[in-house]
């Protein structure tokens, strides 16, 4: 019972925190409502909860910052204070990081005791998402014919492929205007049921046999049709820049 004229937040009915537990389901785990009581406590004035804030600064600030802490006072439950504080891993997490100084009963906690609250944890995950983040380049490519080329430039280099901006775009504007679903149903190729497709005007055959790791296996995909295209025309005529007619 806390000291006369000392101020606590008001506590949740035990009662209600066992019937809101039973409706999530059979599934639900029994969590510890044992209260830290005064009996056993260590000293009669238990201190007042007491956090130490870690900073969201910057990634590197966070996972440079001491520990979280909490101090227990008379009353709180392990299930509690993991729920007020978003523990990673609820109670059971919290029981584990701190079990040596909570001892062989989670249900039992005495006032006055600091838990770990597992944020020095939380700053590492934090810093190696945003570490992850910045490494990650981000996409510089437009989803229209000017972003297709460039993406397939990029492509191309990788695999010693030549070409350059200007012979793809004048090849692709007299094949097909830069409509990545144009189809060709009336030439031969039509008519021997191999159509040429997409920005390039491939057919099946030939994007099979020159199709680039990495890129789409679908012949309309825009970038994988301008760079099996390019790779074809490399070794046909050396370059797409060098294709002036159809090819």
């Amino acid at each position: 019972m806390p000291a006369k004229g000392k101020h606590r937040r008001p506590k949740q009915n035990p009662i209600t925190r066992k019937l809101a537990l039973a409706g999530t389901g059979g599934a639900a785990l029994t969590l510890p409502l044992i209260s830290a009581t005064t009996a056993g406590a260590v000293g009669t004035n238990a201190p007042a909860a007491a956090v130490t804030s870690v900073t969201a600064a910057t990634a590197v600030n966070v996972a440079a910052a001491p520990p979280t802490t909490y101090s227990v006072v008379v009353g709180d439950t392990l299930s509690e204070i993991a729920a007020d504080h978003s523990v990673s891993g609820g109670w059971k997490q919290l029981y584990e990081a701190n079990r040596a100084v909570v001892g062989d009963n989670p249900s039992v906690i005495r006032p006055g005791i600091k838990l770990t609250l597992g944020a020095k944890e939380k700053a590492a995950t934090a810093a190696g998402t945003a570490a992850k983040a910045a490494a990650k380049p981000a996409s510089s490519y437009a989803n229209n014919l000017d972003g297709w080329i460039r993406e397939s430039l990029d492509v191309m280099a990788k695999h010693g492929i030549p070409g350059s901006y200007n012979g793809i775009h004048r090849n692709v504007m007299r094949e097909s205007s830069g409509n990545p679903k144009a189809i060709n149903l009336w030439d031969i190729n039509a008519r021997n049921g191999i159509p040429s497709k997409g920005l390039l005007q491939v057919i099946d055959p030939t994007f099979k046999a020159y199709h680039v790791p990495g890129t789409s296996t679908d012949s309309y995909d825009p970038v994988a049709n301008i760079t099996a295209a390019c790779n074809y025309a490399a070794a046909r005529y050396g370059s797409i820049d060098n294709v002036n007619g159809a090819y």
